[in-house]
Order: structure tokens, then sequence, then C-alpha cells
């Protein structure tokens, strides 16, 4: 499988994992992080495949769309920042921020897309 992905910068919204019926595009708020990584897993989701940064950055948006993943797709996000509990800020590379499925929300193809 991860050799058959393709990755494009992607939107900033909708947030969350989107699948199109081709790829899905995945977009995380974070103010602060300075540094985001898409982790994928295995279908059990006991072993990561691939790590992707995102290296988009749109109105504090992180995003990615990868071409060639589906619903049922194993991911998590490494989020890097400041570790400055004090100010509410407890970013952990070394720990996945969300792990789940890719989520069947679709969207809408239009002639301007």
């Amino acid at each position: 499988m991860a050799n058959e992905l393709r990755i494009a910068e992607g939107f900033p919204f909708p947030l969350g994992a989107t699948w199109d019926g081709n790829g899905v595009n995945f977009a995380l708020f974070s103010a602060n992080a300075t540094k985001v990584e898409l982790c994928l897993f295995d279908e059990k989701g006991e072993k990561e495949t691939q790590r992707i940064e995102l290296s988009e950055y749109t109105d504090e948006v992180w995003h990615v769309y990868i071409h060639g993943l589906g619903p049922g797709t194993v991911y998590g996000y490494r989020v890097h920042g400041p570790y400055e509990p004090e100010n509410g800020h407890r970013f952990n590379p070394n720990k996945l921020a969300a792990r789940s499925c890719c989520s069947i929300r679709t969207r809408r193809r239009t002639s301007a897309s």
C-alpha cells in the first residue's frame, strides 16, 4: 500500500479525515504546534508503516492529501511543539495525539474542484 500512495498539499477544511473516493484529506487544527506528522498503521493498528510530515499550514490548520488511502485506514498524529504546562502546552511527539480509522465523510465534487 505505501508504495502506491501519492502525497499532495491538501486543504485546510473540512477538519478531520475526509475521503473523496480517490484519497483522504487530513486537516488538523493547532495554533501552537511546530510540526505535525501523520502516522499510518497496519490494518490491526499495531505497527506503524509510514510517517508523513504535514508541511502545509494554512490559517492554523496543518493539512495533507494522500491519494490511494480510503476508509478503514488506521492513523494517528505526532504533534511537536512546546512543553509548557504553565501556558497550557503539553506537546509530546513521543505519544500519538489521536489514533483512529478514517471517517467515511465524503466531499461532493463541483466543477470548481
